[in-house]
């Protein structure tokens, strides 16, 4: 048997990746070497990019549930509360963005939650299987992989692999893809998932309703209440260190230290510290993403700096990105060709990513240094992800085969860096996003129920959305039916428009929301291709068909094209 996609490592990039796959009805598999699935918590959360990922994959309200809001900071000196701020206190949703900040929620959780809705799919994470070798079939339409263990001589094959598998990547290894980069060994952390006498920390004022941070000039810790749990905590230090200055291997007695020195609280108030680890800023990333049907993702194709939260992040938006692309391939839809689009699109924004990173870390490193300096320095609208485009992509051009602008990495977060490449060219309204630019939401309602909704519901799932505006978009629509469930037509109403014959799924922009986003005039009409990772793949105001349907068949295939696994 030959499955369409295995996935080596079950963290939340592998899970995302496969959850978008399973969907589209891809018979995916997860793999991971571990024995048993991880009780602890390393990443703090999504940021709002992937909270709007994890949406349209059907489970962030059970995440919005099971986590909590960003906290405000409690900093401290020598003991004493010198300051406190809330980096997240003017934030508020936007029309075109329902997310405005992080959500607090320990990784192993989210991981249950998307593991749940994956078995929802039938698949199950296979655990204790450790990919030891990688060859491509003799006709170059699989992939063989051996398992640590397995029958000598049989592999088990798969018409694509990803690695998902975390910085020390078996897969990127076995394919000798270079991780280039630096390690700063002054710079040390350790961290562990602690508990803490609850009782106490709220007799001597220090609530889980804030982060709290002690920053002295001999070290700092930090003590962030772990969301779904009583007693348990993020711990971060500076390390303990020897004679010669050489940091010290974390211990329970090491934190009760630690704790003990910064906080001035007893360390037996410490009863249990789990995942104790030593972090060091790595600054690493390969030189591909891709190697035949073998790719990458996540820490397995970069790793960065640990401020502004961006490493699991980055790894979903990877998935969301490589997901769609897979599933049309193997759907006969597109040609394989469009597997190179995810390493033209995500390498850059993972180059943009390790740059942020590196500088918000200089930033913290530098605030914390002054009383009252905090982790805030971390955070900028940079980290949201919503600004994260691909101007510069091929797919941000209409014409089939365009090449990719080389330039444009340097400004990938921002979502500007089109330059001169191919997306330069193409039609866009005054005032709305470019093609590659992260579509914006708006707030409407639905045609049929009167009921409010969002554009981001609309083009929730596993597919392609055309947004029409004005009358002059209706016939287009007629002929995106075609394409089947593949590609979705929704009609924009505007407020004055008669729309008692509304065709299912179209809504009403009646507080002009989706028109100013869109750059559409009043009453004017225009026509916008939206890929299922939520990019503008097109933007023509004028709404000529034409660019709409070429995009949607490089994309699609012809309308009505029978399914054939390639």
């Amino acid at each position: 048997m030959t499955d369409d996609v295995l996935i080596v490592g079950a963290g939340p990039t592998g899970l995302t990746l496969a959850l978008d796959l399973a969907r589209r009805g891809v018979a995916v598999r997860v793999v991971d070497k571990s024995a048993a699935h991880p009780r602890t918590s390393r990443a703090k959360g999504p940021n709002p990019r992937s909270l709007e990922i994890l949406a349209d994959l059907g489970v962030a309200d059970e995440v919005l549930d099971a986590g909590s809001a960003p906290l405000p900071m409690r900093v401290y000196r020598d003991h004493r509360p010198v300051a406190e701020t809330d980096p997240w206190a003017d934030a508020a949703p936007t029309p075109a963005a329902r997310f405005d900040r992080p959500w607090l929620i320990a990784q192993w959780r989210l991981e249950e939650i998307l593991r749940a809705r994956l078995a929802g799919h039938g698949v199950h994470v296979e655990l204790g299987r450790e990919v030891v070798g990688l060859a491509e079939g003799a006709d170059g339409a699989y992939v063989d992989v051996t398992f640590a263990g397995g029958s000598q001589g049989r592999a088990e094959r798969a018409r694509y692999v990803v690695g998902c598998d975390g910085a020390h990547s078996s897969v990127r290894k076995l394919l000798g893809i270079t991780f280039d980069g630096t390690t700063a060994e002054d710079q040390v952390m350790v961290s562990g998932d602690v508990e803490l006498d609850h009782e106490e920390l709220d007799h001597v004022g220090l609530g889980r309703d804030r982060w709290h941070q002690w920053f002295d000039e001999d070290g700092a810790v930090m003590l962030c209440p772990i969301p779904g749990t009583r007693t348990g905590w993020w711990f971060q230090a500076g390390p303990e260190r020897d004679e010669q200055g050489r940091p010290l291997a974390p211990t329970l007695d090491g934190f009760r230290r630690l704790l003990t020195r910064h906080t001035g609280l007893p360390g037996h108030h410490l009863s249990r510290a789990e995942l104790l680890s030593t972090y060091r800023v790595n600054v690493r990333m390969a030189d591909r993403y891709r190697v035949g049907r073998v790719l990458l993702a996540g820490d397995a194709a970069h790793v960065h700096a640990i401020a502004g939260g961006l490493g699991m992040n980055t790894g979903i938006q990877d998935a969301f990105n490589l997901g769609w692309k897979l599933g049309q391939v193997l759907a006969g839809q597109a040609e394989a060709a469009l597997l190179d689009t995810y390493e033209e699109e995500r390498l850059p924004v993972a180059a943009w990513t390790l740059d942020l990173a590196s500088d918000r870390l200089r930033a913290t490193l530098e605030a914390i240094r002054e009383p009252g300096g905090n982790l805030s320095s971390a955070m900028t609208p940079e980290t949201a992800g919503l600004g994260i485009g691909y101007r510069w992509s091929s797919l941000a051009d209409t014409k089939a085969g365009a090449g990719a602008n080389t330039d444009a990495g340097a400004e990938a977060g921002t979502g500007t860096g089109a330059g001169t490449g191919a997306g330069a060219e193409a039609k866009t309204a005054p005032g709305g996003p470019r093609p590659g630019d992260r579509a914006p939401d708006a707030l409407c309602r639905d045609a049929a129920t009167g009921e409010r909704t969002h554009l981001y519901g609309t083009f929730a799932g596993p597919h392609t959305t055309v947004l029409g505006f004005g009358p002059a978009s209706t016939a287009v629509l007629r002929e995106v039916a075609a394409y089947g469930a593949g590609v979705r037509a929704c009609r924009v109403y505007g407020a004055r428009e008669e729309h008692g014959t509304a065709e299912p799924g179209a809504v009403v922009d009646d507080q002009g929301h989706a028109a100013a986003a869109y750059g559409i005039g009043a009453g004017g009409s225009g026509l916008v291709v939206i890929r299922p990772d939520h990019h503008v793949g097109v933007v023509d105001p004028a709404g000529d068909p034409a660019s709409v349907r070429e995009y949607l068949r490089r994309l699609h295939g012809a309308p009505g094209m029978v399914d054939a696994v390639r």
